[in-house]
């Protein structure tokens, strides 16, 4: 397993992964926010990657990719790379889709991910039946390979991807896009419990989880939560209203989410 995902094997609170675009809305205040993430307690930085078709991405995720204009996997990884320069320590996965990849190429992907320090890949519409190859030279890398389940994935498929999980396992709250939700799937729970049941690696619950409530409800069944759609709104939002307080506003409304302290700011 890559040697910072290992590390989180130890954390006893639930871990706090954020997803962020790489570039919204300029790849500067892409590594600013990251860096705030990480001083706010962020665990692992997912940072999606902007695509014309994409299967999960919700409407605040879309309008994120369309204000990084001109990002693409190579620019994302040399961003990772200036992060690090900067003092990013934690596991950053890059989240992208698998047209994209292959345009790449998985040579070139690979040789990017090592020069640039990248821990992380997830290809949310990779079927795991066809990412053999992709998990295989994952291994290879020292790169994880982020699975993901859902409520409706069956039995056999569940115990079989959760087994074979590397960093943590990503499951996903609710059928359909991403985005803020009041209510996860009826099965969500035994979605939960069935994966910590097979899975030797930390456990994520994502897609929908927005509120302070939420955090701690998900943080008591499973072993990390997974949040974008409500962090980039409210980015957006504070880079607005307040450019010149972004930072402070920023790490305040982080605190009120992730560690329960009272703000101003909503």
């Amino acid at each position: 397993m890559n040697k910072r995902f290992q590390a989180l094997q130890t954390e006893t609170k639930p871990l706090f992964i954020p997803f962020i675009m790489a570039g919204d809305p300029t790849p500067e205040d892409t590594i600013e926010t990251a860096l705030i993430l990480q001083e706010e307690g962020a665990n692992v930085l997912e940072l999606g990657i902007p695509y014309s078709d994409p299967l999960a991405d919700g409407p605040v995720i879309q309008e994120a990719a369309k204000r990084a204009k001109g990002m693409n996997i190579s620019k994302a990884m040399e961003l990772v790379g200036k992060m690090r320069q900067q003092g990013l320590e934690i596991p950053v996965l890059i989240f992208t889709y698998i047209n994209p990849f292959l345009r790449l190429g998985e040579d070139e992907f690979f040789n990017l991910a090592k020069q640039h320090d990248v821990d992380g890949l997830l290809i949310p519409d990779l079927p795991f039946e066809e990412s053999e190859q992709i998990r295989a030279r994952c291994k290879m890398s020292g790169i994880s390979y982020i699975s993901l389940v859902a409520p409706t994935t069956s039995p056999k498929r569940l115990e079989t991807i959760s087994q074979d999980a590397q960093g943590f396992l990503y499951c996903v709250s609710s059928l359909g896009v991403t985005g803020e939700r009041s209510d996860f799937h009826p099965e969500t729970k035994r979605l939960l419990k069935e994966a910590k049941s097979y899975s030797s690696v930390p456990v994520a619950l994502g897609f929908g989880i927005s509120t302070r409530q939420q955090f701690i409800d998900v943080g008591e069944v499973c072993d990390g939560v997974i949040i974008g759609s409500s962090l980039i709104r409210k980015s957006h939002e504070l880079r607005n209203e307040e450019p010149e307080n972004y930072k402070n506003a920023f790490k305040s409304y982080l605190s009120s989410l992730v560690k329960g302290e009272q703000h101003i700011n909503s």
